[in-house]
């Protein structure tokens, strides 16, 4: 999100618990030339522990203070949520217990970063579906009061979507050169697909002319997966996980003696019905004989 894309990557040379980076104007690129500010707009992303905000926690803060005049401010916290770090948002983000064990509670921190915003509006990459509920969870179990009274909020995200559609009628509108007439029926939707198709390989060239090379363009199942997702593969007779960080390129026979709970993860997370019946046989042992 946001810290992985402002310009100045400043936020990867934060070492302290809290770090607030003061950037001139005097030198610097302003940073939002098309945009006029009345008053500070605070751009924020949160890394967490998983998706609900009731229940998960922020195990990482950053916020980038744009004031009116182009003067910014970084603030920037690692925070120990805790509770553990499931497997799957280690995946994601790549931060594990041991890199917040020693970190201050989000409590700790509560009152500064309310400081910090206050009298800001607030922007950010679906913030209002997932930053703020957190940031806002948050300060409650903190008794920290925050509203969004009085704010205003840029959600860049709920504008890309806007400017850039990537839905059936977009697509018809595209490649057919008219609106749907019957889009969200059934057949309306298939034939539109139709007439799509048809489309696409009228304005592009480069696309091939058959349905084998346009499958291996849209889905190439290979011969070394063992599941039709990849998430595993062959390798030298032996099933590897072929995903995420922490166990990618590990025999599932090692992942399922040595880290089981990362296996019992996968039976109850959002993965296709053929990897969790793999990962559940070899849970009790049961391993797929090479091809």
């Amino acid at each position: 999100m946001l810290k992985r894309e402002v310009g100045l990557r400043l936020f990867s040379v934060l070492t302290e618990h809290e770090a607030t980076i003061n950037i001139l104007l005097n030198g610097c690129v302003h940073m939002l030339k098309n945009l006029v500010l009345e008053r500070p707009l605070a751009f924020i992303d949160v890394e967490t522990t998983g998706l609900k905000p009731n229940v998960d926690r922020i195990i990482e803060l950053s916020i980038l203070k744009i004031y009116p005049n182009g003067e910014r401010e970084y603030k920037s916290h690692r925070i120990n949520p805790e509770i553990p770090i499931p497997p799957g948002a280690i995946d994601i983000h790549g931060i594990t217990d041991a890199d917040v064990a020693n970190e201050p509670e989000f409590r700790q921190y509560a009152k500064s970063i309310k400081d910090f915003i206050d009298g800001c509006d607030m922007a950010g990459f679906n913030i209002t579906r997932f930053d703020l509920p957190f940031l806002e969870a948050e300060f409650k179990r903190a008794g920290v009061e925050f509203s969004r009274r009085s704010r205003q909020f840029v959600d860049v995200q709920v504008l890309y979507h806007l400017l850039e559609p990537r839905d059936l009628n977009a697509a018809y509108l595209k490649y057919c050169g008219k609106e749907m007439e019957r889009s969200h029926t059934a057949e309306g939707d298939a034939t539109a697909a139709a007439e799509i198709l048809d489309g696409q390989l009228e304005m592009h060239s480069e696309l091939p002319r058959n349905v084998a090379d346009l499958c291996a363009i849209c889905y190439s199942v290979r011969d070394d997966y063992v599941d039709p997702d990849g998430k595993f593969i062959w390798s030298e007779g032996e099933v590897v996980c072929n995903f995420g960080r922490k166990h990618n390129g590990r025999r599932l026979k090692d992942i399922a003696a040595e880290d089981p709970s990362y296996l019992q993860w996968m039976v109850g997370a959002d993965f296709a019905a053929e990897v969790k019946e793999l990962v559940s046989k070899a849970l009790s042992g049961e391993f797929p004989k090479p091809p």
